[in-house]
């Protein structure tokens, strides 16, 4: 006990109480709640939202994820097991997004509360001494009868829209405007939540896919159908529509003079719908800005391009390949690359870059090589080169279906075709046919559930910043003071939430209101 007794005093010394688990429960929700807090999850949620963009996502490129393993395989892994390949899917991006969501409802309730009872309260009575508040005036008036001085001024701010509290004795009055500072300062903070929940439940249960169409294919809404598509956390193929469509054609213009020659003015597919199986079909446009409303989805055409028809022989002479092979645009004028892959040829295997440029032309650039003059298909050329050997197929590794590598292939050689050309490959490794030209449209199906809540977020979030900015919260009292001679001074004070550059002239209008009204002249 003598160790525990402070020297001078000869007294245990007073220890500050702990705040146990409950107390430390308490100290932690109230950080989470503050303000301060919210905004800094705001900010964090938008830098880890960051690497989304600079990095491959899983979900949307896998192939360009896996040419980050291919190129560089130590970074890989360690940027995989940070999560960086699939970011919006990671675990501390959900920490963050689900702190943010408590916080600004922690945050939201009790301002709720306070508001409310603000908004049903009556303004506080006017100060003993309005001389000492940092806005004020006076003046006087040749009425010996407060209460009409009082009436009048109550009338004319009640009028002006204020919330007027007049004083027993009738002698003075309190007046308070502006609470929808704080409304729209609440609405901005509520449809930032909706907005959010809105954004989880698109993440929990949307999905976005793209599939690439030639003319005269089709689309059903399945996953097998998909080039790439992006699952939702918590989505069930169930939730897929049933519906499919197919497209007729496309229509795609161009400029023809001027600096811009060669740009897409408009371009449109023209396809027909079928909601669920067995039902009836219905003819239908997607455009930009346009898209296909079917059950809660929409198609988006998100570009077009195009796809010659070739037809592929081998050294035996049966027809291994026959169809259309979407190519990869390269630059305005549609020059573009794609890839011919027959694994089924015999005795070897077959493979042809493809070069297409829709209007071929004159002669060709020794840098740049084949170079499309024009985007539409006035003059159509391929230029191709074939190899032979074992494509690498069968190992089970994904391949980009628009490069192929060449290594361990042999080149048989390189070929101009227009349409309708053949060209007989060396050593009797088969034939291939350039048919023709078709387009193709690239889609984008997207189920997005919480898109109106969305949409509801982000205009009731603009509204109520417009509103928190340009209503101003003030507060004004008038006391009326019987003097000699019937004669009455009246005194008139403001005060404000915020700095307001307009709160004294508006104190000086309720002043001269007074004296208007009352008839008298200012002193």
């Amino acid at each position: 006990m003598a160790a525990d007794l402070d020297p001078f005093t000869a007294e245990a010394p007073v220890r500050p109480p702990t705040l146990g688990a409950l107390g430390a429960v308490r100290w932690a929700w109230r950080q989470l709640t503050s303000m301060r807090v919210a905004l800094i999850l705001l900010f964090l949620l938008a830098v880890a939202a960051v690497p989304g963009s600079v990095f491959p996502q899983r979900g949307v490129s896998p192939l360009k994820v896996q040419d980050y393993f291919t190129n560089d395989p130590t970074l890989a892994r360690v940027l995989d097991a940070l999560s960086m390949f699939d970011v919006y899917a990671a675990p501390w991006f959900a920490a963050i997004y689900l702190l943010l969501t408590v916080s600004l409802v922690g945050c939201i309730i009790p301002r709720v509360r306070v508001h409310l009872r603000a908004v049903r309260s009556l303004p506080p009575p006017a100060p003993r001494n309005l001389e000492r508040l940092p806005v004020h005036q006076s003046a006087v008036v040749d009425v010996a009868d407060a209460r009409t001085v009082v009436t009048g001024v109550a009338a004319s701010l009640a009028a002006r829209r204020f919330r007027v509290r007049t004083a027993d004795d009738g002698r003075s009055l309190a007046a308070e405007k502006g609470y929808l500072r704080e409304s729209g300062n609440l609405v901005f903070h509520v449809s930032l939540l909706v907005l959010l929940v809105g954004l989880g439940v698109s993440a929990l249960l949307g999905y976005k896919g793209t599939v690439v169409v030639v003319e005269g294919g089709g689309f059903s809404n399945t996953l097998s159908q998909y080039d790439t598509f992006q699952p939702g956390r918590r989505f069930d193929e169930s939730m897929l529509a049933p519906f499919s469509f197919r497209l007729d054609a496309l229509e795609a213009s161009y400029l023809t003079d001027g600096p811009r020659r060669g740009q897409p003015s408009a371009f449109s597919a023209d396809v027909v719908v079928t909601d669920s199986p067995g039902a009836a079909e219905t003819p239908a446009q997607i455009s930009v800005n346009h898209p296909l409303r079917v059950d809660g989805s929409k198609v988006f055409l998100l570009g077009t391009g195009y796809a010659p028809r070739f037809t592929v022989r081998d050294g035996n002479g049966d027809v291994v390949f026959s169809g259309a092979v979407p190519t990869l645009p390269q630059d305005a004028a549609f020059t573009s690359t794609g890839v011919v892959k027959v694994p089924d040829a015999q005795p070897d295997q077959l493979a042809f870059q493809v070069r297409f440029t829709p209007t071929a032309p004159e002669q060709v650039d020794p840098l740049l090589g084949p170079v499309s003059t024009f985007p539409e298909d006035d003059a159509p050329r391929v230029y191709l080169g074939a190899w032979t050997g074992d494509l690498g197929l069968d190992d089970g590794r994904p391949q980009n279906i628009y490069a192929l590598e060449t290594g361990g292939l042999e080149q048989l050689g390189n070929r101009a075709l227009d349409p309708g050309e053949s060209w007989e490959l060396a050593g009797g490794e088969g034939s291939i046919t350039f048919d023709g030209v078709s387009e193709f449209g690239n889609f984008q199906v997207a189920r997005d559930p919480g898109r109106l809540w969305v949409l509801l977020g982000a205009v009731g979030a603009i509204a109520g910043v417009i509103v928190s900015l340009t209503v101003r919260r003030r507060r004004i009292w008038v006391r009326v003071t019987p003097e000699e001679a019937g004669r009455t001074l009246v005194t008139g004070a403001g005060l404000a939430r915020t700095e307001d550059s307009g709160l004294a002239a508006e104190v000086d209008q309720v002043v001269a209101l007074a004296v208007t009204s009352a008839g008298e002249e200012q002193r």
